[in-house]
């Protein structure tokens, strides 16, 4: 196991957040029913490690956009400037 995690590929970071965790439940469901072969059921995890990573890193993004909204004394919402 090393100790950088690998970077996400593109075509998973090309995935829209709800098609990642779609995709991540579905590996999730074919790995508890435990009918894959070992190398097949650990290509899905690997797989899924990476979909949970991008999955998170997209709740990040999320997160910081909405933390970004200001409400204004006058009650109007504006962005905040990041620094």
């Amino acid at each position: 196991m090393s100790a950088t995690p690998h970077p996400v590929p593109p075509e998973i970071a090309a995935l829209s957040f709800e098609d990642a965790l779609a995709e991540l439940e579905r590996i999730v469901r074919g790995l508890e029913g435990g009918q894959q072969k070992l190398e097949d059921a650990i290509g899905a995890y690997e797989r899924g490690a990476l979909l949970r990573r991008h999955c998170e890193a997209k709740l990040a993004e999320a997160e910081a956009r909405v933390q970004a909204i200001v409400v204004a004394a006058d009650g109007s919402l504006t962005l905040g400037r990041s620094e």
